[in-house]
């Protein structure tokens, strides 16, 4: 079977083929009165007419694929976030693909390489070890870049777009509550990379400015596993701790679970918060206390950020957009 061209198309409404690129190619139709646009759009509909992304890319020099990149698509914090790129870009004509690292150095840098093939016309990422410095080599060949953030950034002339949600203060805002319960003796835990360190900074901030002594335990990754075997640390310690903030739900999850292994009561023997509030936090038991950074419209945002470069409508220094977060609070503190 033959496949279906614009041309195929012109000849169904009785309109030039010019009109037809205009409606199906992507472009502004906008000069075309209504009727006309309403023909062409219904003549491609009855014919399966499917346009040719590879054609329009070479006509366009565009894409219209953005990369979602993310360092554990396996952590349900961050498909919430690429569904909320998702839809965004959907709405607009863009395809989104997501690319997992690791957080690693070496996946990170193979995805910078393989984005200057010019496969995609943007990128939203979270990344772990590439800086500013490192990613501007891509706003140098006109891809736009939306980084997700743990922290705010400075901005500055190279025109890569930063979202965030202080960190540090939502961990203020943990250790406070966590002190209104009266506890004195909470510990943090933490995997390796990416928000450590603005989590741990605001935990020592909160607990210094309480007179409480900070206790940090470091795990390498940020899951369920790790939670595991910071809970069997902490209690190995045997250092009076009453209340356990997790730097992430994973990592709160494992912890929990050990507990429970150790016949400890969640929140009367040690309470338990999280921070990320994905889909579980509400499903384990007790119900994990946790901070929304609502992820679904980080991502919203982030991607209409992304569009507004990529069509002109942002030019110039990067952008610094933060973002809000709030304690859900449950059962298990």
């Amino acid at each position: 079977m033959a496949r279906v061209t614009q041309k195929s198309v012109a000849q169904r409404a009785g309109v030039s083929q010019a009109s037809v690129s205009l409606v199906l190619g992507g472009a502004n139709a906008a000069s075309l009165p209504e009727e006309t646009v309403a023909r062409i759009q219904t003549a491609a509909r009855e014919l399966g007419y499917v346009p040719n992304r590879l054609a329009q890319a070479l006509k366009t020099r565009r894409t219209m694929t953005i990369a979602c990149v993310v360092p554990d698509i396996t952590n349900p914090f961050y498909p919430h976030l690429i569904r909320g790129v998702q839809g965004v870009a959907e709405a607009h004509g863009y395809d989104v693909i997501a690319l997992n690292t690791d957080g690693s150095t070496t996946r990170e840098q193979h995805f910078l390489q393989w984005a200057l093939q010019g496969r995609v016309d943007g990128v939203v990422g979270v990344f772990f070890t590439l800086r500013a410095q490192a990613l501007q080599i891509l706003t140098d060949n006109a891809i736009a870049v939306v980084r997700v953030e743990a922290a705010r950034k400075a901005g500055g002339a190279v025109p890569i777009d930063d979202i965030f949600i202080d960190g540090r203060a939502a961990a203020v805002a943990v250790v406070d509550y966590l002190l209104s319960r009266g506890h004195r003796r909470i510990a943090i835990i933490a995997g390796a990379g990416g928000p450590e360190q603005v989590r741990i900074d605001g935990y020592r901030a909160a607990m210094i400015a309480a007179g409480c002594d900070p206790v940090v335990v470091g795990v390498p990754k940020f899951d369920e596993a790790a939670g595991r075997i910071a809970g069997r640390r902490i209690l190995e310690m045997q250092a009076g701790i009453t209340a356990i903030f997790a730097a992430n739900d994973l990592l709160a999850i494992g912890i929990m679970l050990e507990l429970r292994a150790q016949n400890l009561r969640i929140p009367d023997d040690i309470a338990v918060f999280g921070f990320d509030n994905i889909s579980a936090a509400p499903l384990v038991t007790p119900p994990l206390s946790s901070v929304t950074q609502f992820q679904d419209r980080m991502g919203e945002t982030a991607a209409q950020i992304l569009l507004n470069r990529i069509d002109g409508r942002l030019e110039g220094a990067a952008t610094v957009t933060e973002m809000p977060f709030e304690l859900v609070l449950r059962g298990s503190a």
